[in-house]
């Protein structure tokens, strides 16, 4: 049963579903799109910024490497729990009023971060601002989505993958700057800006819901949907921060490059990332799931395996190409596993399904950077990077093809519950 007898929008956008993937995407569709991308791509970005101005924080306030990574660890471990709550609200109460909730609670704790006068302080920020994520990840997902009929979906959850990866881009850059020119303080206050312009543009654009839920439980084949794609983003993220990671320390310790010089090398991979996006989402929506995540896998694998097998030097010119080959085959990974799990669901459900993809994503990318820093802890030495490369390889090629395989399962959705929109 859905909340929309009386609303004249409703028959009108059943029409047009109807039609199928010839039917053109309303203008609000786009414009939702882009203001729960942005929204997401803030949380992209405020991880890279943070990082970035961690030396400096350890510098003004007396603290050591080890007890600074609390600063990450403090505000990840409160987004992994705020998930699943949040997940739940969105599907109660709508995207809209959870994202600008969220947002709300994140600008609040960037606040207390940038006047914070001691590092406890400073980690009560980070929990304040995990909270706010974990509201707002799950919101911006299930919202971005929300205009567009399931044939249609790949082509907004590549653009939603794009925008990551020029998330990935700007933060260290900017971070950079704000840190240089202005000191660790201006990273948390240049996120409540950027938070207030998230929200503006959710409020504009992104309509309130109703949701009624009679879905059944998820059971058989969706489940089975929802779990793979959960398994592939996961592998992802385990793949992508861990070979970052590596990359990021042996240019640095090696091959003597500083952070930024490192960084810059690493952007011509973030590029391909953002580049490969949209195309996934484009051939999962002509071709299914399975084919994109397949061929992001076997790209992904190839280039590792290459560069872990020694055929050439990991600090030339030459692994370029096979750093570009990786980048292209991850980034051909993101709007598959979305389009699967959100496709496999009422849209009722959205909320819940989008906090385990983000749940997923998280855990894959601590797995990635806690395995690369144990494959680094003998030394960073090209032997050791080449054997976590190869590790990862084999990760692409043992799990990552079955979980691909396992895509095309439920891959079509089914009617249920919408949201209503109402004000």
């Amino acid at each position: 049963m859905r909340a929309d007898c009386d609303n004249p929008r409703v028959p009108a956008a059943r029409s047009q579903r109807s039609r199928g993937f010839s039917s053109s995407v309303p203008r609000e569709a786009w414009l939702r799109l882009a203001a729960c991308t942005g929204a997401a791509a803030l949380l992209q970005i405020d991880g890279t910024l943070i990082t970035v101005a961690l030396p400096e924080v350890g510098s003004a306030l007396s603290v050591g490497a080890g007890p600074l990574a609390g600063v990450l660890t403090a505000y990840f471990a409160a987004y992994a729990l705020a998930l699943f709550p949040g997940g739940r609200l969105v599907d109660r109460l709508g995207s809209r009023q959870l994202a600008l909730t969220g947002l709300g609670v994140f600008a609040a704790g960037a606040l207390v971060g940038a006047l914070a006068p001691s590092f406890e302080v400073l980690l009560a920020s980070r929990v304040l601002q995990g909270v706010g994520a974990g509201l707002v990840s799950p919101a911006a997902l299930a919202g971005a989505v929300s205009a567009f009929p399931p044939e249609r979906r790949g082509a907004a959850l590549g653009i939603w993958g794009a925008g990551s990866g020029v998330a990935n881009l700007i933060g260290p850059l900017l971070g950079g700057v704000l840190t240089v020119a202005l000191g660790w303080r201006a990273n948390w206050w240049a996120l409540i800006p950027l938070s207030i312009a998230a929200a503006v543009a959710i409020w504009a654009v992104v309509p309130r819901t109703v949701r009624v839920d009679e879905s059944p439980q998820l059971g058989g084949l969706r489940q089975r949907a929802v779990a793979a794609a959960t398994l592939v983003a996961t592998l992802t993220f385990t793949i992508l921060i861990g070979t970052f990671f590596l990359a990021q320390q042996y240019l640095q310790e090696v091959q003597a490059l500083s952070a930024l010089g490192a960084g810059s090398t690493l952007m011509f991979v973030a590029v391909l990332v953002a580049v490969a996006a949209p195309l996934a989402g484009r051939l999962a929506d002509a071709r299914g799931e399975r084919l994109p995540a397949l061929l992001g896998f076997s790209g992904a694998g190839l280039g590792l395996a290459v560069l872990g097998l020694g055929a050439v030097p990991l600090g030339g010119a030459s692994a370029l190409p096979l750093l570009g080959l990786v980048g292209l085959g991850l980034g051909l990974l993101f709007a598959p596993t979305s389009r699967a799990a959100l496709n496999a669901v009422a849209e009722s459900r959205h909320g819940r399904v989008s906090s385990v993809l983000s749940l997923g994503r998280l855990l894959g990318a601590a797995a990635g950077a806690g395995l690369a820093g144990l494959a680094l802890a003998p030394g960073v030495t090209a032997a050791n990077v080449r054997a976590a490369l190869l590790a990862g390889a084999v990760l692409c090629l043992v799990a990552g093809l079955p979980g691909a395989m396992a895509l095309g399962t439920g891959s079509r959705s089914r009617p249920g519950a919408e949201p209503a929109p109402i004000g």
